[in-house]
């Protein structure tokens, strides 16, 4: 393989699989469950875990709502930045950051997805926004230890998210052999 394309691959698989997995599950519950109280929460580890949907605009623990161009705009730049840092020798040689970078570009596309409005759900509540675009991420993943803790309601993008932040900070601590990478003008 080329030594300009390497580590692309792995990366655009990993990106193009958590995006998929993501706006998959999203459409899938959101078909069954519909919009947000329109049906009941699903248990599927009762009281632990449930199937609930929600719709957020806001960004992380549902801070900032209303300021949806600005987070779309923050993960654009996101998602530029990410592709400048893969377009480095080094990085393409690194599977694990690879890896931790296309569930994190994944998982920003699930969410900007749904905040550019392209799911194409409309609002049915409450009645000045009935039948205007929903421009808010499509959540249904709720985990509840009654009495202890409500945590607020996720998706998948959003566990990839996470996961490949944690998987970035662990590869910032461990320690690794220095990676070899070819020169990007050769003598």
């Amino acid at each position: 393989m080329d030594s300009t394309a390497k580590g692309w691959p792995l990366f655009l698989v990993v990106t193009a699989a958590a995006a998929a997995g993501d706006l998959a599950s999203k459409s899938w519950v959101f078909g069954v469950q519909g919009m947000p109280g329109e049906s009941a929460a699903i248990p599927i580890v009762p009281p632990l875990l449930a199937v609930e949907t929600n719709l957020n605009e806001g960004a992380l623990f549902g801070m900032g709502q209303g300021m949806g161009a600005v987070f779309a705009t923050v993960s654009v730049a996101a998602i530029l930045g990410i592709l400048a840092l893969v377009a480095r020798p080094s990085t393409r040689a690194d599977r694990w950051v690879l890896t931790a970078l296309g569930l994190i570009v994944g998982g920003i596309i699930g969410n900007l997805f749904d905040r550019l409005g392209l799911a194409g759900l409309r609002w049915h509540a409450p009645a000045e926004r009935i039948g205007k675009p929903v421009l808010a991420v499509r959540d249904w993943i709720h985990f509840e230890i009654p009495g202890v803790l409500d945590w607020p309601i996720f998706n998948l993008a959003d566990s990839w998210l996470v996961i490949g932040a944690a998987m970035l900070l662990y590869s910032s601590f461990a320690y690794r052999e220095p990676v070899d990478t070819e020169p990007l003008v050769r003598p």
